[in-house]
């Protein structure tokens, strides 16, 4: 076989040299976002005004495979880079299964998540660019913490809107967020219009990461010197991202193992697109094949029960407009402590290659899934983060189907985080007092309707 593209863009120590832009393979491109008023493909001027103009470019970019990684951005990611690829071995054990079951961790920073992948370049981005600071949302609180470490480390100030029903169970997320001299507002707020439209139509809500992007977007807007940034979702968060798939290859072929199944948890996308990247880059190319799967929260089926079709990406509608999956930018999901998987829709990436039949998609309940949570922590020495144990979950579920027909399967999941903050939905569990929701078809019908008119 011939020398693998993505081998010449790592370094000695399977460090990433560049992200690998999946979009350039993928034949059937994602549609382009949409301006929100005129219906019209965005143009490089108008999502300047929003974002930063280097990750203006990379959102926009179809064509180039692999975009260079700057030295100061490649020196932040070796103090946590490359993450752990770990055989789960007491596991498979304790599962009795013949599979062959592996995690790539993404715990192994003080964010506690792959978040800060994405987060040390967008703020790279931004101070390169002379702004003052910049303005996010945050739902479980990992993409926050992130966007703070790597605002203090490049000197920018950090404006973040997290989620309310999340601020409100993960308070040790704000407080770590302060240390590194964040500004942190439970959303929805009083401090924006967004903030206050949303609390008149949506009285005593906790929330979602569709009205804390609306507000964080407009205070971006009305601030000269600050831009907006995003954790998951964009193209140019998922192209941050690939640098998990592409140290997950390289390590898995030094092992000389192929993986047959590639499990992520996926509420906005990020850490599932960049852990299949190369791999789904080798399918688009007839390379070699794999079976993809997405897992999703049953309160929050975007993929399992969403519409593909033009949404908006927030609920205060002042975002662009982006097909997706999507279950309605007025989808307000239930109270479930998988704070980072509230979002209404799915990344364009992901969306079109599911839509295309590349990948599957799923959807569990809450309660299975601390169940596999707590069974990981008591055999790996690892408490993940809700967020992650849905990919553990379905892992799980995988391994036992091995079990019962006696396949021997190699398995790769995403362990995107650990669940240390997540210690008030664990007590929860153990106590008995979760329950499982499930939005009914007149919910989600009714958010239906309440979607732009854009064919």
């Amino acid at each position: 076989m011939s020398e693998i593209p993505y081998k010449i863009y790592l370094d000695e120590n399977d460090l990433p040299k560049a992200w690998y832009n999946l979009r350039a393979d993928m034949p059937i491109k994602p549609a382009p976002l949409l301006n929100p008023t005129t219906h019209q493909p965005c143009t490089r001027e108008e999502l300047a005004q929003v974002f930063c103009d280097e990750l203006v470019d990379q959102e926009l970019n179809v064509t180039d495979p692999y975009i260079p990684i700057p030295d100061e951005i490649r020196s932040f990611y070796r103090m946590y880079r490359p993450s752990p690829l770990t055989r789960a071995y007491c596991l498979e054990k304790a599962l009795g299964t013949p599979a062959r079951i592996y995690y790539k961790f993404e715990g192994n920073n003080t964010s506690g998540s792959h978040k800060l992948n994405s987060a040390v370049a967008q703020a790279y981005y931004a101070k390169k660019q002379g702004l003052k600071g910049v303005t996010t949302e945050t739902g479980a609180g990992q993409w926050g913490t992130a966007l703070s470490m790597a605002c203090s480390y490049f000197g920018l100030d950090c404006r973040v809107f997290m989620v309310k029903v999340s601020a409100e169970q993960k308070p040790h997320r704000r407080q770590l967020m302060g240390v590194y001299g964040a500004n942190v507002t439970p959303s929805p707020s009083n401090t924006t219009e967004a903030g206050r439209r949303i609390l008149a139509e949506f009285p005593g809500t906790g929330g979602s990461l569709g009205c804390a992007i609306s507000e964080a977007v407009e205070t971006a807007v009305k601030n000269p010197g600050y831009r907006y940034v995003l954790g998951s979702v964009l193209n140019q968060v998922a192209l941050h991202q690939s640098v998990i798939g592409l140290e997950a290859k390289a390590a898995m072929d030094k092992y000389g193992v192929k993986p047959d199944v590639i499990i992520g948890c996926a509420g906005g996308g990020s850490n599932l697109a960049g852990l299949i990247a190369p791999f789904m880059g080798e399918k688009l190319r007839g390379e070699a094949d794999y079976r993809f799967v997405a897992v999703e929260p049953m309160s929050c089926p975007s993929m399992t029960r969403g519409k593909y079709a033009y949404d908006y990406c927030d609920t205060g509608k002042v975002c662009p407009l982006a097909k997706m999956y999507t279950l309605g930018s007025g989808f307000m999901p239930a109270a479930n402590h998988a704070g980072g998987l509230r979002y209404h829709g799915m990344s364009p990436v992901l969306s079109e290659l599911y839509d295309e039949g590349l990948m599957e998609a799923i959807s569990v309940e809450q309660t299975k899934v601390f169940e596999a949570a707590v069974q990981f922590a008591r055999v790996e020495g690892t408490l993940p983060a809700p967020e992650s144990s849905h990919a553990i979950r379905a892992a799980i579920d995988e391994a036992l189907r091995c079990k019962e027909t006696g396949e021997e399967k190699t398995i790769l999941f995403g362990l995107t985080g650990t669940g240390y903050f997540d210690m008030t939905a664990y007590s929860r569990f153990q106590e008995g007092e979760m329950s499982d929701y499930c939005p009914t078809d007149d919910e989600i019908a009714k958010s239906f309707a309440m979607m732009p008119d854009v064919k």
